[in-house]
């Protein structure tokens, strides 16, 4: 880049995309190529699930708190918060009062923070620290200090999110908002958390023939379109597109070592891959 003196004598700085129109698919494309940054390549991005995880209460929350604290002795960890069924409950509620779909992002997102406050709250012993989307620019910062940070995963659409084309449920919460996080600082993988082994071929809970789906390319699961999902298809959409995150694991996080051997590398689960770009 440059700069470069027009008829009337103005200087300009000369760029590629200077005086282009972005909606012009040629020079979209030319935006692909050059390297993607990666502020923290060896992060890995951990979701406990709302309804799955943190609704379960102490039973099952507190065993994963030990395995996250153990593990942040040796792996860079953000930890990241679903909303769970008073999620659910205020979705009903909005909906049986006309709200649009940018006032239940707005909820969600709210109830999501709850969670993670009280799971920052339990970590604090160890280093537990609530931020919020501003503060993922001081993640390395607060990494190097020994925190365990803790953050809502609803992405913040809020008011703006965009209405699905069916209904008036959020399409991007908060499994997109972990992707999202992962995908922004660079990391190369995310777990999310729940209280299913992984995916299945139907809910195993309502179809007894369920066939479990141990790993999928993702491009070829959307391809599926499955009648029911254990994650949200707009993350799927989200991590066919994405540049650095290159798997999600679903792990089940009632079974004790799960999450650690998750990140330590082993597929205890579901494991959704992308292809690389030049594959």
């Amino acid at each position: 880049m440059g700069l470069k003196r027009d008829e009337s004598g103005r200087l300009h700085i000369e760029t590629p995309l200077m005086a282009e129109s972005l909606m012009d698919r040629s020079l979209l494309e030319q935006t692909e190529v050059g390297h993607i940054f990666r502020p923290m390549p060896d992060l890995t991005v951990i979701k406990l699930g709302g309804q799955s995880i943190i609704d379960r209460g102490r039973e099952v929350v507190l065993p994963l708190l030990d395995e996250i604290v153990a593990l942040r002795r040796e792996y860079p960890l953000l930890i990241m918060t679903g909303g769970g069924t008073r999620s659910r409950h205020a979705y009903a509620i909005a909906i049986d009062l006309g709200m649009p779909t940018g006032i239940l992002a707005k909820l969600g997102s709210s109830i999501s923070e709850q969670n993670a406050l009280m799971i920052s709250t339990l970590l604090a012993p160890y280093g537990g620290l609530k931020i919020g989307n501003d503060d993922l620019v001081k993640l390395s910062a607060y990494m190097s200090l020994g925190a365990i940070p803790v953050m809502h995963a609803m992405p913040p659409y809020s008011l703006w999110e965009k209405p699905p084309a069916v209904g008036r449920i959020p399409p991007n919460r908060t499994d997109v908002g972990t992707l999202l996080t992962a995908e922004v600082m660079g990391a190369s993988r995310c777990i999310l958390v729940k209280d299913e082994k992984g995916l299945f071929t139907a809910d195993p809970k309502k179809d007894p023939t369920a066939e479990f789906i141990e790993e999928i390319e993702v491009n070829e699961l959307i391809a599926r379109d499955l009648d029911d999902l254990a994650v949200e298809r707009a993350m799927l959409e989200t991590l066919s597109n994405a540049r650095s995150v290159e798997e999600v694991l679903i792990v089940n996080g009632r079974e004790k070592g799960n999450l650690t051997r998750a990140v330590a590398g082993e597929n205890v689960g579901t494991r959704i891959y992308r292809r690389r770009r030049e594959e």
